[in-house]
C-alpha cells in the first residue's frame, strides 16, 4: 500500500514552489479581500441607516 507524505510536508512543497509575494499586494487570496469588502459595506451601511433614522427623527 502507497503512503502519502504527511499534511505538513506536503504544504511545505506547496509554499516553497509559490513565486514570492509582489510589493504592495495587501491580499493574497481573493477570498480575504471579499471578506473585508464586505465587513466594510455592511459597517457603511449601518453608519448610513443610522444617519438616516437621526435625520428623520425616527427612534
Amino acid at each position: 500500500m502507497l503512503r502519502r507524505k504527511p499534511i505538513e510536508e506536503r504544504i511545505a512543497e506547496r509554499v516553497a514552489k509559490r513565486p514570492p509575494l509582489k510589493e504592495g499586494k495587501h491580499f493574497e487570496h481573493k477570498p480575504a479581500l471579499i471578506v473585508f469588502v464586505v465587513v466594510v459595506g455592511l459597517v457603511l451601511v449601518k453608519f448610513v441607516g443610522a444617519f438616516l433614522l437621526m435625520r428623520l427623527g425616527i427612534h
